[in-house]
């Protein structure tokens, strides 16, 4: 593994605003101290910088020569609405608030190579590192490209990692097509008629019709969808009654939907609007179906896909390239994806054993109060990036 020697030189620096920004977690569209500190540290680099996109965002910009080509790499900053069970001197020092998730550890990545980027430009074109807000739930990918990023900066490509636990570091995974499902939530609200619970027969009762839609959903899985095509209905909350003794009025059932196209998720989303409508109007009470679609499905673009596995082969050896096994999560860089060629990848986390003493106990997973970034991946990450950047940019472009 040849990682490059400018960031292993940096790797403490970077790995002390990695840990400053852990201890500092802010939630989606609220990242402004850690805005700020991106914003200071590119700026005390010398490097040029917009912000303001999607609210919180930063966009670095690093040319070098005088080509035309440019090429983005993104990570992510936002935190996590949970409370950190870690006490080592980095911890969350905000009650209900955590880095849970590596983002803290994507922003030390990117940072890195932009210092790298900055002092030994051996590229010719643009590299635009974007800071991106609001992963965790607000769309803030999405709210970037309104607020015009392909436009103030175009791009060919754009390129996104996470971190992921469980295998050693050192290792990849990436996969073309599908590699991580939409996001999506439906609520369903049952009217009926309340009464005493004594006499069923004076009221019009919602709860077994809540108890008959939940069956009934799991038909569209297992009957209406194609066996081979991804799709999951879950519903996680239902919500009635205040009395033991009393037929509520109305019932209320919530949960996700998650698949790997947008034609299965219109299919779901269609039954699942008849079979509650017309389930509702046999038994004789009305009904609101609402259906939120929030991230699209995150695909990998072939080409793109193709040129990153060929990167981290040359930088830890084929055998440390594995394929990515899709996962029902969900990630808004799809919304980049969508309007852009990429590929979003995997670098291992390792197995926990890096987290210091005063880690909490439990597993170092993903969403997990006992997490920690691995500082290791920080000279890895930044290296991958600057090589990712100045290998696209010297391949010629493919015409048309």
């Amino acid at each position: 593994m040849n990682l490059i020697e400018s960031i292993l030189a940096d790797a403490a620096a970077v790995t002390a605003i990695r840990r400053d920004i852990h201890a500092h977690p802010e939630l989606c569209f609220e990242e402004q101290r850690t805005s700020d500190l991106i914003a200071k540290t590119l700026t005390d680099w010398g490097i040029p910088i917009h912000r303001g996109l999607g609210k919180t965002g930063v966009v670095a910009i690093l040319k070098a020569g005088t080509g035309d080509r440019a090429v983005g790499l993104r990570a992510d900053i936002d935190a996590l609405p949970m409370t950190e069970h870690n006490t080592f001197a980095h911890a969350s020092q905000y009650q209900g608030r955590m880095h849970a998730c590596g983002h803290d550890g994507h922003t030390a990545m990117l940072l890195a190579a932009a210092k790298h980027l900055s002092k030994h430009r051996n590229y010719d074109g643009t590299v635009y590192l974007i800071f991106q807000p609001a992963e965790e739930g607000g769309g803030g990918a999405r709210e970037m490209i309104k607020d015009g990023i392909f436009d103030l900066f175009p791009m060919e490509a754009v390129f996104g990692a996470h971190n992921w636990p469980g295998r050693p570091v050192g290792h990849f995974a990436l996969r073309s097509g599908p590699v991580m499902a939409s996001s999506n939530e439906f609520k369903i609200t049952i009217h009926g008629k309340g009464a005493h619970a004594a006499m069923p027969n004076n009221g019009i009762d919602p709860v077994p019709v809540a108890c008959q839609l939940v069956q009934a959903l799991q038909t569209i899985i297992s009957r209406n969808k194609k066996p081979t095509d991804a799709g999951v209905i879950s519903v996680t909350m239902i919500h009635t009654g205040e009395a033991t003794n009393v037929i509520p009025d109305s019932c209320e059932i919530s949960g996700t939907v998650r698949t790997f196209t947008l034609d299965v998720l219109d299919l779901i989303e269609k039954r699942m609007r008849e079979i509650t409508e017309h389930t509702c109007a046999a038994f004789e009470t009305s009904c609101e179906f609402e259906f939120v679609r929030n991230y699209p499905p995150t695909i990998n673009h072939a080409a793109e896909t193709a040129f990153v596995q060929g990167v981290l082969s040359e930088l830890v050896g084929a055998a440390n390239v594995s394929e990515f096994e899709p996962t029902m999560g969900a990630e808004d860089f799809s919304f980049f994806l969508q309007e852009k060629p990429g590929c979003y990848f995997l670098v291992a986390n390792g197995d926990g054993s890096h987290r210091e003493g005063g880690h909490g106990i439990g597993p170092c997973m993903l969403h997990n109060p006992s997490y920690d970034f691995n500082d290791d991946l920080i000279p890895l990450g930044g290296t991958v990036w600057v090589r990712l950047a100045e290998k696209w940019l010297a391949t010629p472009r493919v015409a048309g």
